[in-house]
């Protein structure tokens, strides 16, 4: 990698650890691109790309040169569906946990995912990107919770909230994955951590502390998110119209 390229597009993707899924990027293959006042790269191993790049589309990591978050994401959106974009979106503006992450600020805000769609107009899979962006919320911690959200929308559930802090007893507050409050029902992705013998206890008093205070906590697991997350969305149903949602309402 030189002042004149930078490891871009599924390498890009591979390098930032991007959630969702970007078809080929298991290839062998390292993408680099270069301005388009440059030749294309060419060389064994090697896919090149060409473009316009702005100052700060190219940024330094772990010691190499590489195309920024967003760029990446946008680079990758003519291979990317709507739904695996909006996941990276969502990755990218969510505000991170301090004591766990050690840094305080997301890595994109909202307006910066716009203001590069507006930099690189008719870009090949720009018109995905935008509906993505349209869909990209601020508070998934997860690409499966960004995943099960979407499920629940497409499905004519209301639009949850994410990961807000809920009062459930005097000095109790959980934070649900997803929740709505009119009906007091909260929704929890379940990954592969909450097999552990600890956790499993956790679980059990979280889901006490929502009965005490009235909610009621329908738990995901992955094989609830198969098949397009249908066995979710039936559960979550179920549950939003035993609470009096109407559906249409």
């Amino acid at each position: 990698m030189t002042e004149f390229a930078a490891a871009s597009y599924a390498s890009a993707f591979l390098l930032w650890q991007f959630p969702g899924f970007l078809p080929g990027c298991n290839e062998p293959l390292l993408h680099v691109s270069r301005p388009d006042t440059v030749a294309i790269m060419r060389r064994p191993g090697v896919r090149g790309h060409r473009g316009q790049f702005f100052d700060d589309e190219i940024v330094s990591h772990q010691g190499l040169l590489v195309t920024s978050r967003t760029r990446t994401w946008l680079d990758c959106s003519r291979k990317m569906g709507i739904e695996e974009l909006t996941v990276v979106a969502d990755h990218l503006i969510r505000y991170p946990r301090p004591e766990f992450e050690g840094r305080f600020e997301p890595y994109a805000t909202l307006e910066d995912l716009a203001e590069m769609l507006d930099r690189h107009k008719g870009k090949p899979g720009i018109r995905k990107a935008r509906l993505a962006l349209d869909l990209a919320r601020v508070g998934s911690d997860s690409a499966q919770e960004t995943r099960l959200r979407l499920a629940l929308e497409y499905a004519g559930l209301p639009e949850p909230l994410l990961n807000v802090p809920t009062p459930l007893a005097p000095g109790v507050v959980r934070q649900p994955d997803l929740s709505y409050p009119e009906q007091k029902v909260a929704v929890e992705y379940d990954g592969e951590g909450h097999s552990a013998a600890g956790q499993i206890e956790r679980d059990i008093a979280r889901e006490e502390d929502f009965g005490r205070g009235g909610w009621i906590l329908v738990r995901i697991s992955k094989r609830h998110m198969e098949q397009d997350a249908k066995l979710a969305v039936a559960k979550v149903r179920r549950t939003m119209l035993a609470r009096g949602w109407l559906p249409g309402g």
